[in-house]
């Protein structure tokens, strides 16, 4: 096998990740094994060689937890990969760690890797699969190996030692090397045993008596002692030089069975065995090794101090090895003195591995300081002399294997014998006697440093050596002044030998003195006093002690006294001295004579003070010079180590760079692939399950197949669908509902509450770091480029072009329920959040993805008062708050608007720039929107959103009267004052809260002066009003420490919350939307225990409404028509100016007693100012619970609304702004058009409302799309905006409709017996594509109305298509078939352009047990509705396709009803036309009925006439008959608005244009008739007038394109075109 790249990438990514090492070294042997022998092994070295492959299997020797068998197939694969042949020498560079070298692997090993298996395989690696030794990376695993166990460290040193002797420029080599003294020296450092080693004590001995049968410890001394140092070294270094040096280790194989050594353990097994131990080798495989485990090495200190050891670790039982058994074919190269006797210990061991470690040791530096070092200058001697700092460092010196003298000595003595050598060979060179005569002056600093404090340092072998080398010197400098300097070198040392060293020491000395001064001239006085004061002494002593040490010195006395007697006048100073000329009785008489005062006088007077002059004039300057010396030396190894370390420390970094990080990043990678996968396979099983459960609930539920005979009680939750004037109206079941009668129980049992202790004085202090004095505007300050860096890609392109990741950023998913982390992904075409919670929601967590066409707009946003979030809206009203890291927000927001689709807006404005570039206002003061549109709208610009609690939309308390029996809108007294804060609408709250302002002063200087201590808005106050309805029951518990608050605080009554508001200052709560629209949160739908009230005892349950509501749904109908009075709508402007204007803040603030908390300002602290995480969540917890004030989106003042009459009349109001007809209704007109297909009835009349214009067709017809009986197509022009002629508007029709040659018709053939009505067309909001049904072969065809051709012919039904719908945003279509099913399908779009339909649906919905008469559909509220023969009204999801609900419309007679037609209003209010087929005598025939969003029954009225037609507008429904009447009723009541307009013929279809301006009637004849509002007495044009204006600007108009392409001329305009003549 070869490999690919991408198999040897996930080998390698698996090797990263996995902790099994089972599995490692599976693969890692498999591996070797293919590098050996597989026959395309040489791809796979190049493979191999890549970077971030083999290379990262050196991040594997850094874990400790793996055994050395691992370790080993590392190394033998980077052998293999060393030693091939296929690539350059430079390619394997890496490998061998040449930029990183091998220092930093030493620094990152821990202490118990460093062991006999890692070292050796280091050493094997630097020296045989080199062509030529690196000796900087040999050095750095020499100073590895001094924290590993001595027998490690004697096996490294027979290494290096055979490389010495074989190698004749490695000792210049290892010269080389920054810090070699100390990196070598460090390996004398002792070993430590552990206090655990008792423990293996009795297994040790057993060992050691077994292991030696054959060698006596007679026999080993003998061996040993026979040999000089020399022949010892030799053998030790060089037996068996070409196999294996590793000789203390034992030979793993690596699938053995004999257990190895705990993982704790620092130094690997030794075993020892001699030459005829081949036998044992064999039969006794259990008992090879010498268990060491329990020996621990030292750890040094980079800076070379010791640090002792932590205490001892114990290791655990459960931690077992892996076992090997033993290769019996490999020998052990060892040599007879690695042998041990029956008796042997364990000390006796490791004393003789230390012997011959400090043999090999001092071995190695005396060849690198002699042959190494060549040259006699000052640096080669400050080099040498590193040495010896190095042994006496502070924190070495103590913990070394042998005291330091005796190592130096040692030391000393080979240099000796070097320097002996080197100068008997060459008689005549300087250099040579240059370094002897240093080494001569060193061995005497030596002397008279250590030497004084130990006397053993005085050696026989010194002596001679001494003797020899002086003899050469004299030689060498026999002409020369040094001669001089060395003679009285010589004559200290022997009087030094003479005066410390042992009797034979003492014999020889005296012996070798007494030849001197035979043959040396004494001329100097002060000579003589040194030589004789200095022997004096010792004679004296040995007198005193009697030592025989006076035989041997009188020879020397006689000698040294016939010699300088008349020099020192002794003839006159000591005239009883015995005579020294061979006198018998000399040795008796001198030893009595020194006993003489006169003896004791000379000496004392005389010699010692000219002894001492002597000795201070010759030997002063030297003992200066040599202490010099050594502080250079000491100095230059300090910087040497120094140096040494950072190299290190550099090198670990890199180390740690290359190839520690790259397999960590590895083993990331692997592991986030691994964990995706499952996470995958989870979500696969998740989604597995939930589609089980899905099918469970359709097939057990009331419409499914399986229905249960008693249903399960279904609760409720809120949906988070909106509807597009931002109503969360749609209640959904809650499968996961739970009672919470745990939090009614604390709450009821509750004694004392404890509340959490007040963190309010930390936070103050917290606040007072990140208060800010200045605001500035959420505002995104880009380059010119960045907005405009949308290119216009044609359509083909962008769908061609691969979807390409742009940005990826982390973020949080902000929702009322919780915060979920997660990742965005912005790619060319979408919008990606992945969820990264770990326990999701129903298992599906918060996954979505949206194509930017989808994206309408997008704010800024912050979030907990830091500007970091955004909220992103789609065209089907949804919505997503995401928080950033606050500098990514920004990057996210740009890159988003340079790919923002044509449909969305907004550019880099902050809230106040967008506010006024929207044109809300002017809207709303011109009464264009209603109230609460503008105050949603405003809410929203502000940053208020139903996805954060703490910033929910704000409305306000609009009435005073909660108490009367009837609601008077007309009567300003109901209504609250909308000039002042809630806080002070009752007088007599003002005067306090004025009081408290102006006392209020902060003596810490934080806190701002303010009225009021909490806010209108937070979220408790949220959940307080919402708390009947989930998620937010559960959000208020977790709020209140897992229980109910207790009931009297409880929103449970709107005119006791009205009255607190007013009696208690303090209670500023402001109302939320949902008062104004959503009727369930006032009902106990539930059944929650919410508590009783402690006075009345009463149950607190639905809310108690005012008196002048019957219901919760009259509630919400009459406080939102309070909400759109003229009084409300007069004041509005005011309480703007107090929440979002120039009141909010500022001394129109002050005095408008509007001054809140100041930690609720936008700007007024900066979190991230904070680095204490839990202050910064203290704080976050405090703002969100406390509540933030909305974005200040006016400086001035708010202009009031216009009347309704001042906006009739305005006289600014252009001409072509439209009047809505349903502000008109009893001016309503007819006006008809003459044929557009006479005869022939008119199914279908419509004008789509997102007809694309550019600019410069602005003020062109747009199209109005018919379709006829025959099925013909026109594409009229029409024009509703001009109030200059008395109908105001323009029909311009389609010529083709009537010409057989160019018209176009809609192909296939319709079901034979269906009945063709307005149902089976839909036309595209664009105008671009027909949708149809109702053909014999069940299909849907889709038809370009540009091309005139069918585009798609879709067949899923079983049966023929009966109705067709479409939604609001244009992304939905339903279908409803004979075969009783639904089916939804996706409008494809191409950048946000209709194209067509899916080939397969999205949803099939069932349920029906006869055929679908009528559908309606609503993307927003996510709901899909379908009414059918059976007389039932069934309501499904679109997202899930789940079924909610069944609607059945209330019929005395007990006659079947059918469903013909139905429409679903704004606010997903469901109007069903029911109608019994068998009797057409009865009453209630034909009835209207109305159902709410969650589907409560509101009410019926019964019918005269048989509606065909049907569509619901704003708070309208207008409908057309088979009897010719068109009726426009109001929603709620369902009562006619006004007197229904009889057409007189059957009305087929109705349709209300986009601006509400007219109502389209196609007729039984063929006519369209247009109603509207015109007034015909006020202009009177002329014909030509009419028709310039008619079709002055038309002609250039792209629509024209559509409709007719013959030439036109002025003269055919009358023929070609037909006008709306007159009223009907």
């Amino acid at each position: 096998m070869g490999g690919s790249h991408e198999e040897i990438q996930s080998i390698m990514g698996y090797i990263a990740a996995t902790n099994e090492e089972e599995q490692l070294f599976g693969i890692l042997d498999v591996l070797f094994s293919l590098l050996r022998t597989s026959p395309t092994r040489g791809q796979l070295f190049l493979l191999l060689f890549e970077p971030g492959n083999a290379d990262i299997l050196y991040a594997l020797l850094l874990n400790q937890k793996y055994s050395d068998r691992l370790r080993e197939i590392i190394f033998k694969i980077m052998e293999q990969m060393l030693k091939c042949t296929n690539v350059y020498e430079r390619s394997k560079q890496h490998i061998r760690l040449r930029e990183v070298g091998y220092s930093g692997l030493g620094l990152l090993l821990n202490e118990a890797l460093v062991n006999t298996s890692l070292i050796k395989n280091l050493t094997h690696q630097i020296i045989n699969t080199d062509p030529v030794i690196n000796f900087k990376d040999l050095l750095s695993v020499v100073y590895i190996s001094h924290r590993a166990h001595i027998n490690v460290r004697v096996a490294i040193c027979r290494k290096v030692l055979q490389i010495l002797q074989f190698q004749p420029d490695a000792a210049h080599q290892i010269s080389q090397q920054v810090g070699w003294q100390d990196t070598l020296v460090r390996l004398f450092l002792k070993a430590k045993f552990e206090n655990g080693n008792t423990l293996h004590k009795h297994s040790r001995a057993v060992l050691m008596k077994d292991n030696d049968k054959n060698m006596s410890t007679e026999d080993t001394k003998k061996n040993s002692d026979e040999k000089t140092d020399e022949e010892k070294i030799t053998s030790f270094a060089s037996a068996n030089v070409s196999s294996d040096q590793w000789s203390l280790e034992d030979r793993h194989s690596l699938d053995s069975n004999t257990p190895l050594f705990p993982e704790d353990s620092s130094v690997g097994e030794l075993s020892f065995k001699s030459e005829n131990q081949e036998e044992f080798w064999h039969s006794n495989p259990s008992h090879l090794s010498l268990d060491l485990s329990g020996i621990d090495s030292c750890e040094m200190s980079d800076s070379g101090s010791q640090v002792p050891d932590s205490l001892p670790s114990t290791p655990s039982p459960v931690e077992s090895t892996k076992s090997f058994s033993v290769h019996s074919d490999r020998e052990s190269s060892i040599t007879n003195d690695m042998g041990f006797s029956d008796d042997f210990s364990l000390l006796e061991s490791q004393e003789r591995c230390e012997e011959e470690l400090l043999q090999l040791l001092t071995h190695i530096l005396n060849y690198v300081m002699c042959k190494g070092l060549e040259k006699s200058d000052d640096d080669t001697w400050i080099e040498r002399g590193q040495v010896f700092s190095a042994l006496s460092k502070p924190g070495i010196s103590s913990e070394l294997l042998r005291p330091s003298d005796e190592i130096k000595l040692t030391l000393l003595q080979k240099m000796l014998e070097w320097a002996i050598s080197e100068n008997r060979e060459a008689k005549t060179n300087p250099v040579t006697a240059e370094n002897a005569f240093r080494l001569v002056l060193i061995i005497q600093d030596f002397l008279q440093s250590e030497g004084l404090v130990n006397s053993n340092m005085w050696t026989e072998k010194l002596l001679e050596d001494m003797m020899l080398l002086f003899d050469c010197l004299s030689v060498c400098y026999s002409e020369s002044p040094v001669w001089v300097k060395l003679s009285q070198i010589q004559i200290q040392l022997l009087l030094g030998f003479i005066g410390r060293g042992n009797l034979q020491v003492c014999a020889m000395a005296s012996a070798k003195l007494n030849t001197l001064l035979q043959t040396k001239v004494i001329e100097n006085q002060d000579e003589a006093c040194y030589i004789l004061g200095k022997l004096e002494h010792v004679l004296s002593q040995s007198i005193k002690e009697q030592t025989e040490i006076y035989s041997f010195l009188i020879p020397l006395v006689r000698t040294l006294v016939s010699k300088i007697y008349e020099l020192l006048f002794m003839n006159l100073h000591l005239p009883s001295l015995p005579f020294t000329n061979g006198s018998s009785s000399f040795f008796e008489d001198f030893q009595e004579y020194c006993n003489s005062n006169e003896w004791q006088v000379y000496i004392e007077k005389y010699i010692v003070p000219y002894m001492k002059q002597y000795e201070a004039h010759t030997f002063y300057d030297g003992h200066e010079n040599m202490a010099l010396y050594w502080k250079d030396c000491y100095e230059a190894l300090m910087v040497n180590m120094h140096k040494r370390d950072r190299e290190g420390g550099e090198s670990k970094l890199k180390f740690q760079e290359l190839f520690v990080e790259p397999f960590n990043r590895k083993a990331r990678q692997e592991n986030l692939r691994y964990n995706n996968m499952l996470k995958q396979l989870s979500s696969q099983q998740l989604a597995t399950l939930r589609r089980w459960k899905a099918i469970q609930l359709y097939l057990t539920c009331e419409r499914g197949p399986w229905a249960k005979r008693k249903q399960n009680p279904i609760h409720w939750k809120l949906a988070n669908v909106e509807n597009y004037s931002r109503m969360r109206l749609k209640l959904v079941p809650n499968y996961n509902f739970k009672t919470h009668e745990e939090a009614s129980a604390l709450r009821d049992n509750l004694g004392i509450q404890h509340s959490q202790p007040s963190s309010d004085t930390l936070l103050l202090e917290v606040v007072k770091q990140v208060k800010v004095s200045d605001m500035v505007e959420d505002k995104l300050d880009l380059p010119e480029e960045d907005i405009t860096a949308r290119v216009n890609v044609d359509e083909k392109e962008e769908q061609d072009q691969k979807e390409k990741l742009v940005l990826m950023e982390d973020c949080e998913l902000i929702t009322i329920i919780d915060v979920i982390p997660g990742r965005l992904e912005i790619t060319t075409q979408h919008i990606y959040f992945y969820d990264g919670s770990i326990e999701k929601e129903d298992g599906v967590g918060f996954d979505f993805k949206w194509p930017h066409s989808q994206i309408r707009e997008i704010h800024l946003r912050r979030y907990n008062l830091r500007r970091s979030a955004l909220e992103i809206f789609h065209v089907d009203q949804s919505n997503y708050f995401l928080n950033f890291k606050k500098e990514v927000r920004n990057k996210i927001y740009s890159r988003l608007l340079s790919l923002h689709s044509p449909n969305s807006y907004y550019g880099s404005r902050s809230p106040q720039e967008l506010f006024k570039a929207s044109g809300l206002t002017q809207k709303w003061v011109n009464r264009e929107i209603s109230n609460f549109d503008y105050l949603i709208q405003i809410n929203t610009m502000a940053g208020r959103t139903y996805n954060d609690l703490a910033q929910y939309p704000v409305f306000p308390w609009i009435l005073q009267d909660y108490t009367s029996e009837e609601l008077d809108l007309n009567n300003p007294a109901v209504f609250r004052d909308l000039s002042k804060p809630i806080g002070v609408v009752n007088e007599k709250n003002a005067k306090a809260m004025r009081e408290k302002y102006e006392n209020f002063e902060d003596p810490m200087g934080t806190i701002d002066k303010f009225h009021y201590g909490t806010h209108y808005s937070n979220s408790a106050g949220v959940m307080h009003y919402l708390i009947r309805v989930e998620p937010f029951t559960t959000l208020h518990i977790q709020l209140q420490s897992g229980r109910f608050d207790c009931a009297d605080r409880q929103f449970h009554s709107i005119p006791a919350t009205w009255q607190a508001l007013m009696d208690n200052p303090y209670d500023v709560k402001e109302l939320i939307p949902e008062f104004f629209y959503f009727p369930e949160f006032l009902e106990n739908q539930n059944q929650f225990n919410l508590g009783r009230l402690q006075i009345s005892k009463e149950l607190v349950n639905d809310v108690i409404l005012p008196k002048w509501a019957k219901s919760a749904e009259d509630f919400i109908y009459k406080h939102r028509k309070a909400l759109e009075s003229e009084y409300v709508s007069a004041h509005l402007h005011e309480w703007i100016d107090l929440i979002f204007g120039y009141k909010q803040r500022g001394p129109a603030a002050v005095e408008a007693l509007n001054v809140f908390y100041y930690c609720s300002y936008e700007g007024a602290v900066d979190l991230d100012a904070l680095t204490d995480e839990k202050e910064r969540k203290a704080l976050e917890g405090m703002i969100n619970n406390f509540g933030q004030t909305p974005c200040q989106l006016l400086k001035e003042p708010h202009p009031p609304r216009l009347s309704a009459e001042e906006a009739v009349q305005k006289p600014t109001k252009i001409d072509t702004s439209t009047l809505n007809l349903f502000q008109h209704l009893p001016e309503l007109k007819s006006f008809f058009i003459e044929g557009i297909s006479d005869g022939i009835p008119l199914l279908k009349a419509t004008i789509p409302k997102n007809q694309y214009r550019s600019f410069m067709s602005q003020g062109s017809p747009e199209l109005l799309i018919t379709i006829s009986m025959n099925y013909v197509i026109g594409t009229h022009g029409w024009l509703p905006y001009d109030r200059n002629i008395s109908n105001y508007f323009t029909f311009i029709k389609d010529q083709t409709v009537t010409n057989p040659k160019t018209q176009r018709s809609i192909n296939g053939s319709f079901a034979p017996g269906l009945e063709i009505t307005s149902k089976l067309f839909v036309v595209s909001h664009d105008a671009k594509l027909l949708f149809s049904a109702g053909y014999w072969d069940n299909s849907i065809q889709v038809m370009s109305l540009t091309k005139g051709k069918i585009i798609s012919h879709i067949i899923r039904h079983m049966d023929i298509v009966t109705c067709l719908a479409t939604d609001y945003c244009g992304i939905h279509l339903i279908s409803g078939s004979r075969d009783t099913t639904c089916m939804i399908w996706q409008i494809t779009q191409q950048g946000g352009v209709p194209v067509g339909l899916a080939s397969k649906p999205f949803q099939i919905l069932y349920g029906h047990t006869n055929e679908v008469l009528s559908v309606g559909i609503s993307t927003e509220l996510d709901m899909a509705v379908s009414g059918s023969r059976d007389g039932t009204v069934i309501i499904h999801t679109i997202q899930k396709g789940q079924y909610m609900r069944t609607l059945r419309p209330p019929c005395e007679s007990s006659l079947f009803l059918t469903i013909p037609n139905l429409a679903i209003s704004w606010e997903g209010h469901i109007v069903v036309y029911s109608s019994t087929e068998e009797k057409t005598t009865l009453k209630d025939k034909n009835a209207l009925h109305l159902f709410s969003i969650n589907g409560k029954y509101l009410g019926s009225q019964i019918l005269k006439e048989q509606v065909s037609d049907i569509c619901i507008i704003g708070e309208h429904i207008v409908t057309g008959s088979i009897q010719g009447f068109l009726s426009i009723r109001d929603l709620h009541s369902l009562n006619l608005s006004i007197n229904p307009l009889a057409m007189r013929l059957p009305i087929h279809c109705v349709c209300v244009t986009k601006e509400y301006s007219h109502i389209l009637v196609g007729l039984e004849d063929g006519k369209l008739i247009v109603v509207g509002v015109g007034k015909p007495a006020e202009v009177k044009p002329s014909i030509s007038n009419f028709i310039s204006h008619a079709v002055g600007d038309y002609f250039g108009s792209p629509s024209f394109q559509l409709i007719e392409k013959s030439p036109l001329g002025i003269n055919k305009l009358k023929a070609k075109f037909d006008f709306s003549k007159g009223s009907k």
